[in-house]
């Protein structure tokens, strides 16, 4: 089958807003500008091996009193697989990539490019995507990939040029990060420091995060040609340790490092954290979760005990609040960085979309929030994957 890119009206879809639920949506006629709804048939159907973990399983409604105060949102892309993450070209134009593999340039003529040897299986594949803050000068694009090796899954970091039309000088930043069908991060962002940060998992090896030679379950820092900052506290790659499956990334106003975290599955399901992070702090995992407290560890800011599961994805923060979103949670999360507490938590669409992955603040202060219905876990809805567009002033 082939991907159709196609500029059609936009669908305002009115909802109810709450603080912690809204209702089914609502298809009205649009009075904003119009904008292009990229509409992306997959290519033909590849065998794929799927693993189903409790912690990204179906989406577990939770309830809560709805208000009456409506709310508009937009669909900007939809017919997208499983997209993972979303990066804005400076001249506006929307980057996203598909977990099994392709870089897609939402625009009229809708660019696909397929990148090499993405391995994608479970939560594995073309994971996340960054680019250079001096993109205009350098048209540096960085992706982080899962693939195949001899020994097992790999992750690496490969950077590219972009020029707007395809990739090319492809460069390995870092290589060798222990990967697995499940728990490999994945996230990239730059920080107010000009560093690349990239967020690891412990890739079912628990023991590995405590390890601070290891690559596994950190947050690592990196100049952005893959070299090592004199500052980083141990002498390596490794920034902060002691993670089991760090999602998101996102600074404050304070330049303060934030991070979202999956906890465990089975038994011992959800403790899933929201964390400050720290230049060389130890988080604890396998050794603390929940509220649980260490000497030389740190506890999470928030997290969400064993009766709930948020299974966090992506992180923003926009004035002073930290959104975030949920896969089996199937939410979009919001929380005051001045005062957190389970009571100040904020829940927004629970399950109206499913499951929740990617969460992007665009140069016009809005969100974008990508699904993940598509990836073998959830009920895929008539449009999947989607993108939407949302005014956070107009959350409740």
């Amino acid at each position: 089958m082939k991907r159709l890119f196609i500029i059609g009206s936009i669908l305002l879809l009115a909802v109810l807003a709450a603080c912690g639920t809204e209702s089914s949506p609502t298809l009205v006629d649009a009075t904003l500008p119009v904008i292009p709804i990229a509409t992306a048939t997959p290519p033909a159907t590849q065998e794929k091996t799927k693993v189903i973990l409790s912690e990204e399983s179906t989406p577990t409604p939770i309830q809560a009193e709805p208000v009456s105060t409506p709310e508009p949102i937009l669909i900007v892309t939809q017919n997208l697989e499983t997209p993972w993450e979303i990066a804005f070209l400076p001249d506006g134009r929307m980057l996203v990539t598909e977990r099994p593999g392709m870089l897609i340039l939402v625009e009229e003529n809708g660019l696909q490019i397929e990148i090499e040897d993405v391995y994608e299986r479970s939560e594995s594949g073309l994971l996340g995507l960054a680019l250079h803050p001096d993109f205009v000068e350098n048209q540096y694009l960085y992706i982080y990939l899962t693939y195949e090796a001899g020994s097992g899954l790999l992750n690496r970091v490969e950077r590219y040029v972009f020029d707007g039309a395809a990739l090319s000088d492809r460069t390995v930043i870092i290589d060798q990060i222990p990967g697995a069908a499940n728990h490999d991060g994945g996230r990239l962002e730059f920080g107010p420091d000009g560093m690349l940060y990239i967020t690891t998992g412990d890739a079912g090896a628990s023991a590995s995060a405590q390890d601070v030679n290891s690559l596994a379950g950190k947050v690592l820092r990196l100049q952005d040609d893959g070299s090592i900052p004199q500052d980083n506290p141990f002498g390596n790659a490794v920034y902060s340790y002691g993670h089991r499956n760090p999602q998101g990334l996102a600074w404050d106003e304070q330049g303060q490092l934030w991070a979202t975290e999956h906890g465990p599955s089975g038994l011992g399901s959800g403790y899933d954290e929201l964390n400050l992070i720290e230049i060389g702090g130890n988080y604890g995992w396998p050794e603390i979760q929940g509220d649980q407290t260490r000497e030389g560890m740190i506890s999470p800011r928030l997290q969400s005990g064993g009766s709930e599961t948020w299974a966090p994805g992506d992180l923003e923060i926009v004035d002073g609040v930290a959104y975030f979103v949920g896969l089996r949670g199937a939410t979009l999360y919001a929380v005051p960085l001045d005062d957190i507490r389970p009571e100040t938590l904020q829940r927004h669409f629970v399950d109206e979309f499913g499951r929740l992955r990617a969460l992007r603040v665009g140069a016009d202060g809005l969100l974008y929030m990508g699904t993940s219905n598509t990836d073998g876990r959830g009920r895929v809805r008539e449009g999947d994957d989607k993108i939407f567009r949302i005014d956070p002033k107009q959350l409740p």
